[in-house]
């Protein structure tokens, strides 16, 4: 699985982007706020190297900020678009189920991005990348079709498109 690189497209609906413009905006307007609060009734209380009130609300703050700034990047690269088509082609959006050759057994994954996943809490999936070397082997392949690809370890790896539907 692939993290996406910080430059690519990141394909969501218009429902997603509105949740994660709202998490960001509850962020910004009310826990950012609310920790700076929390650091400085710390500060009043004294000695810092002892405060634990102090040590958490800064870490607090250093997460809050971090998935802030994550939020804004993904808000930077979304790509607003309809659910694809559910014709059995694989695109990025659509579940995705696949059999590795010679196996009975099968893998379904989102194909499309971790933050359109996170969105839907209630969902385990795995995610891959439609950049990465399963995900850009079967983009464009059809329910029933087959698709190889080179693992990181350079072996061949091939795999039959069981269902794809979209997410």
């Amino acid at each position: 699985m692939t993290q996406p690189t910080g430059t690519e497209t990141l394909w969501v609906t218009e429902e997603a982007l509105t949740r994660l413009q709202e998490e960001l905006d509850h962020l910004k307007d009310e826990v950012r706020p609310d920790i700076t609060a929390k650091i400085a009734a710390a500060r009043d209380e004294g000695d810092l190297k002892e405060n634990g009130g102090y040590h958490a609300a800064r870490e607090e703050q250093g997460k809050t900020e971090a998935r802030i700034r994550q939020l804004e990047d993904i808000i930077r690269r979304a790509e607003v678009g309809e659910k694809p088509a559910d014709d059995g082609v694989v695109e990025a959006g659509m579940k995705v189920t696949i059999r590795f050759e010679g196996d009975t057994d099968t893998e379904t994954f989102l194909l499309g991005s971790r933050e359109v996943l996170s969105l839907d809490s209630a969902v385990d999936l795995d995610v891959y990348s439609p950049t990465s070397p399963l995900g850009a082997a079967l983009l464009g392949k059809k329910t029933g079709d087959s698709a190889s690809y080179e693992a990181p370890n350079g072996s061949t790896i091939s795999v039959e498109i069981v269902d794809a539907t979209p997410f």
